[in-house]
């Protein structure tokens, strides 16, 4: 079982770099003007929500084979809790995948600035999730 939970934190923070420097690429192209500069952030956009998303899969997978593999905090509150800022992130990441369609399609309408608030959401998911699962508040 430890092993299991090493790659589920392992997956897991590799997850939260991507979901931290995607909306920094996407602040640099909201600013960026040079179609070859805009052309290079979107490809690195693209390809980094690519692999992200294979290491949500893999970090959402040990997750899972802790919980209903181990039996790991189920029926406790502090699981349903972490599940939901899950399902939150999960959301978050998938409405990146959104921008990076609407970058590739030159059909971005944000400035940076939001982009920059934006860049600030999973700081708040990550705190949540690991005060969740040291506290187990309930």
């Amino acid at each position: 079982m430890l092993w299991v939970k090493t790659f589920h934190i392992v997956f897991v923070a590799s997850w939260f770099a991507g979901l931290f420097y995607l909306p920094r690429i996407f602040v640099n192209l909201a600013m960026e003007s040079e179609p070859a500069a805009v052309a290079r952030l979107v490809a690195m956009a693209r390809k980094l929500y690519r692999f992200m998303t294979m290491i949500a899969v893999v970090a959402l997978a040990f997750g899972l084979w802790l919980w209903l593999g181990y039996g790991i905090g189920q029926g406790q509150g502090w699981l349903h809790a972490k599940l939901g800022v899950v399902v939150l992130l999960i959301a978050y990441h998938a409405y990146c995948g959104r921008l990076v369609a609407a970058f590739e399609r030159g059909e971005n309408r944000r400035s940076d600035r939001w982009y920059r608030i934006f860049n600030e959401l999973p700081v708040l998911g990550l705190i949540a999730a690991v005060a969740l699962v040291v506290v187990k508040p309930f």
